[in-house]
């Protein structure tokens, strides 16, 4: 079965970095799109960034496009979210989570598989 573990997180002061990681096994097919999302208390889960496994291809959430990058490395089955310039509203549990099929990548309910999440605080 598909699991995701996440981790890297953390307190920063704002400003600073940090970069998050998901560790990915039990993905069987390439059609695979990787997701990062968050969720701050009191919120929705907001669509960060996706990854297609296959090609590299990429999309970004107008709120992270030039701080967040996501990437993967293959060969460790793992996806990242490098995190720049934090600023204390990016404060949220980020999760890790993975699209079988590769539709609709910004949206929560096509992600059947999710990590347990990682904590994310920034100070200001």
């Amino acid at each position: 079965q598909v699991q995701l573990v996440e981790s890297g997180g953390g307190l920063v002061q704002a400003g600073g970095s940090l970069r998050l990681s998901c560790a990915a096994s039990g993905l069987t097919f390439s059609t695979y799109v990787m997701g990062w999302f968050r969720q701050a208390p009191g919120k929705e889960r907001e669509f960060l960034a996706a990854i297609k496994w296959s090609t590299g291809s990429t999309l970004y959430a107008d709120s992270v496009k030039g701080r967040f990058t996501i990437s993967t490395d293959n060969a460790k089955n793992t996806v990242y979210l490098q995190m720049n310039s934090l600023k204390a509203e990016d404060t949220a549990v980020y999760y890790c989570g993975a699209n079988r099929w590769g539709r609709r990548w910004s949206l929560e309910s096509e992600y059947p598989y999710w990590g347990q999440g990682t904590q994310v605080t920034v100070s200001s």
